[in-house]
C-alpha cells in the first residue's frame, strides 16, 4: 500500500526534526540530521541551512509495516504557506506537529484551517515534551479547543482510549456496553474514523531524541488506509517544478490511477525519465504506479495541472498580497532579468511577474518581505544576477462596476483584425473569464478560439490606477478576419485593444485584500484591542470570553492589519494571539488615498493603448480610442449589446 504524509508545523514546532527522524528509523537515512547543525537530508538548499527554516517542500520516502511511504517535508513560515498549500492536494494524511512548551500558535491555526478545507485526514504529534515547560495535556485541551473535540490522545493504545473512541462511534459503542473491548474492531473502526476526519489521532515524544516516535509510526500506519487502482488510465497531479542546474525542467508529481512508464506520452509529452527522490538525491526509474509519487522530465506542465481523471480541487487559499519592483544594473538585459524570473515563476506561480514595459520594469508578487530576501539569494546564487527588490506594496487590483462596450481594429498594412467586446464585472474571486455571443456564421470558430486564449494570456490593466483587472468576463459579440491577410497576432493586437477601449468608458473600482483575523488576548486587553479595530476600519462580531481569554473575530483590509502583530505582541507582553486568513478582495477602503498615491497617465501607456489601426492608400494609421467606434467594419447587434447592458 502507498501512503503519501505531510509534515506541517509552526516554525520551530520541530517538523523538520521529525522528519529526520522517520527516515533515520526507517532505515532511508544512517544518520537523522539535525536543523541547528545543517546538516538534514530535506532541507538542503544552501538558503535553507543558513536561515535554519524550511522553504522549498521535499521528498523522500521509506518503508514501514509493509507499506511504502512517501514523505513531504513542507514550510512552515508564513511567507512559504503557498508552497506548503500546493503540497496539501497529494497528501493521504497531514501531521501536524504541535510544541508541547508553545503549544498551539497562530500559524498552527492556519493550517488546521487549509487542512480543513482540502479534507485530508489529520495526525497531531505533540513535540518536545523532555523541554521545560512542556504540558502535553495542556496542548490536547488546546487542540480539542481550538480545532477539534475529536481529538484522543493514543499514547496507551487502543485499549486505554477505548472508552473514549467509543464515545465518537455508534458501533463501538453499542460493542463497548454488551461485550466489551474488540482489538480488531477498535482498530478497523478508527481507521474509518480517522480517514473520514472524524477522529484525529494524536501521539507526543521528543523528535529530537527519538522517543515516542516509534509509537506514533504505529499509529499512522495502523489508522491510514488508501486505495489506488494501477490498472486504469494514468491520471495524475502536479505539485512542484525545479530546475536542475543545467536547466532541466522537473516536474514532480502524484500518480492517482494507472501506470506511467518512461518514454510513455503524458498530455501529449514524451516522458524522458523518471526519478524517485530522496532529498536532493535520485534514482531513475523505469515506471511509476497508482499511489507513488515521483519526478519526471519531459513534461513541462505548470504546478497545479492535472491529467487524466484526476478529481477538481479546490481554489487555493494562500494568495500574494504584496507587490515589489524587480532593481538591477542598467547593464544587464531586462530580458535576461525577465527569463530568470520566468524560471522562479514556473517553480512558484503565485509569483506573479508582471512586466511594465514602459516604465522598464519588472514586478513580482510576494507573501512577504522574507521571500523577497530568499529571491534574491536565488538570483545571486543560482544565476549570479545580484538584484534589489523596492519596497513592497499592497497588490490592488481593479475591476468594473457595470458593464460596457468596447471594440478594437487592427489593420497595419497586410494585416487584419477587428473584435467587439463586452466587458461584464463578475463576484469576487471570480478573476477573468471569457464567453462567446458571437455566430459562427460571423467569425469562425478557430478564430474565436483564438481571441480567448488572447484575452487569458494578458494580465490587462486597469484604466484608474494600471493595476491588474480582475472579476470581468469579456464576451465576444462580433468579429472580422481577413481571409488573406488575418495572422494570429492580428486578433492579439485587436482584442487587447478593445479591453482597453471599453476600460476608458467604465466606471472602474479599485479593489484590495481583506483578511479574516482571529484575535485572542488576556480579557484586560480587549478595550484596547477593539479601539485598535475601529481605526483600522474592520468590522467584528461580538467578543466572546473564556477564563480569562476573549476572543474576536471580524474582516479587515490587509494593508490595515499587516504590521499589528508585533503591535499586539508588544502591549499584550507577547500573550496575545493573531491569526489571519486571506478572505479575498474587496472594494478599497480608502480608493481615494490609493488613487492620489498611485498617478496613472492611462493614455501615455503606449504599451496598453486603447486606440486602433486603420489602413488607408496603403499605409496604417492610428485612430483615437474614442473616435474609433465610428470607424468600425462590423455591426454589433444593439438587441443583443443592449441584453447584455441592461442585465
Amino acid at each position: 500500500m502507498y501512503k503519501t504524509i505531510g509534515i506541517l508545523a509552526h516554525v520551530d514546532a520541530g517538523k523538520t526534526t521529525l522528519s529526520e527522524q522517520i527516515l533515520f528509523r526507517c532505515g532511508t537515512i544512517r544518520n537523522a540530521g539535525r536543523v541547528d547543525r545543517g546538516d538534514t537530508v530535506l532541507d538542503h538548499d544552501a538558503t535553507e541551512r543558513r536561515r535554519g527554516i524550511t522553504i522549498y517542500t521535499d521528498l523522500a520516502s521509506f518503508s514501514y509495516g509493509g507499506n511504502t511511504y512517501y514523505l513531504l517535508d513542507t514550510p512552515g513560515h508564513i511567507d512559504f504557506f503557498a508552497e506548503m498549500e500546493r503540497t496539501l492536494r497529494v497528501l493521504d494524511a497531514a501531521v501536524v506537529v504541535v510544541s508541547c512548551v508553545e503549544g498551539v500558535q497562530a500559524h498552527t491555526e492556519m493550517i488546521w484551517a487549509l487542512l480543513r478545507y482540502y479534507g485530508i485526514p489529520t495526525f497531531f504529534f505533540l513535540n518536545k515534551t523532555d523541554r521545560a515547560g512542556a504540558d502535553v495535556g495542556r496542548t490536547m485541551e488546546q487542540i480539542r479547543g481550538l480545532f477539534s473535540a475529536d481529538a484522543v490522545l493514543l499514547d496507551g493504545g487502543l485499549e486505554d482510549a477505548a472508552e473514549e473512541l467509543a464515545s465518537l462511534d455508534d458501533v463501538l459503542l453499542d460493542r463497548f456496553f454488551t461485550s466489551g473491548f474488540d482489538a480488531a474492531l477498535w482498530r478497523e473502526r478508527t481507521a474509518q474514523m480517522a480517514s473520514s476526519r472524524r477522529c484525529f489521532i494524536c501521539g507526543s515524544g521528543c523528535a529530537l531524541s527519538g522517543d515516542g516516535v516509534d509509537r506514533f509510526l504505529s499509529l499512522l500506519d495502523a489508522f491510514t488506509v488508501t486505495r489506488y487502482d494501477v490498472c486504469g488510465d494514468p491520471a495524475a497531479v502536479v505539485f512542484k517544478v525545479r530546475h536542475d542546474a543545467d536547466g532541466t525542467r522537473v516536474s514532480f508529481l502524484k500518480l492517482l490511477s494507472g501506470t506511467l512508464r518512461v518514454k510513455d506520452m503524458l498530455n501529449g509529452e514524451k516522458i524522458h525519465e523518471i526519478r524517485a527522490y530522496c532529498g536532493k538525491r535520485f534514482t531513475p526509474v523505469q515506471s511509476a504506479e497508482a499511489g507513488q509519487v515521483c519526478a519526471v522530465t519531459g513534461l513541462f506542465a505548470e504546478v497545479g495541472s492535472v491529467f487524466g481523471a484526476a478529481p477538481s480541487f479546490p481554489k487555493p487559499r494562500m494568495t500574494p498580497l504584496l507587490t515589489a519592483a524587480v532593481e538591477f544594473d542598467a547593464s544587464v538585459p531586462m530580458q535576461n532579468v525577465l527569463q530568470i524570473f520566468r524560471t522562479l515563476e514556473a517553480e512558484d506561480p503565485q509569483i506573479g511577474v508582471n512586466v511594465l514595459d514602459s516604465v522598464g520594469q519588472i514586478q513580482v508578487s510576494v507573501m512577504g518581505p522574507i521571500q523577497l530576501e530568499v529571491l534574491a539569494e536565488q538570483c545571486d546564487v543560482r544565476f549570479g544576477l545580484p538584484i534589489r527588490f523596492g519596497d513592497p506594496q499592497i497588490l490592488y487590483l481593479e475591476t468594473i462596476d457595470a458593464p460596457v462596450y468596447g471594440c478594437g481594429h487592427f489593420e497595419p498594412l497586410r494585416h487584419y483584425a477587428e473584435a467587439h467586446l463586452l466587458l461584464r464585472p463578475l463576484p469576487r474571486g471570480s478573476g477573468v473569464r471569457f464567453s462567446s455571443a458571437c455566430s459562427t456564421d460571423e467569425l469562425r470558430l478557430n478564430w474565436q478560439r483564438l481571441i480567448e486564449t488572447h484575452v487569458y494570456e494578458k494580465k490587462h490593466r486597469g484604466a484608474l490606477c494600471g493595476f491588474p483587472l480582475t472579476d470581468v468576463e469579456v464576451v465576444l459579440l462580433t468579429g472580422r478576419a481577413h481571409e488573406k491577410h488575418t495572422e494570429g497576432g492580428d486578433f492579439r493586437q485587436a482584442v487587447y485593444r478593445a479591453v482597453r477601449q471599453a476600460l476608458f468608458h467604465a466606471e472602474s473600482v479599485i479593489l484590495e485584500p481583506f483578511y479574516r483575523f482571529f484575535v485572542r488576548v488576556p480579557s484586560d486587553c480587549i478595550g484596547r484591542v477593539l479601539s485598535d479595530l475601529e481605526t483600522m476600519s474592520a468590522s467584528y462580531d461580538a467578543p466572546q470570553t473564556v477564563l480569562s481569554e476573549t476572543t474576536v473575530s471580524g474582516r479587515c483590509p490587509a494593508s490595515e492589519m499587516m504590521h499589528y502583530k508585533q503591535e499586539l505582541t508588544a502591549f499584550t507582553k507577547g500573550r496575545g494571539v493573531l491569526r489571519l486568513e486571506f478572505d479575498g478582495y474587496d472594494r478599497c477602503h480608502n480608493a481615494d488615498d490609493v488613487i492620489r498615491s498611485h498617478p496613472y497617465a492611462r493614455e501615455a501607456d503606449v504599451d496598453n493603448t486603447a486606440d486602433s489601426v486603420f489602413c488607408s492608400h496603403g499605409a496604417g494609421y492610428t485612430v483615437r480610442w474614442d473616435q474609433a467606434p465610428d470607424m468600425m467594419h462590423c455591426t454589433v447587434d444593439q438587441k443583443l449589446l443592449a441584453s447584455f447592458l441592461t442585465k
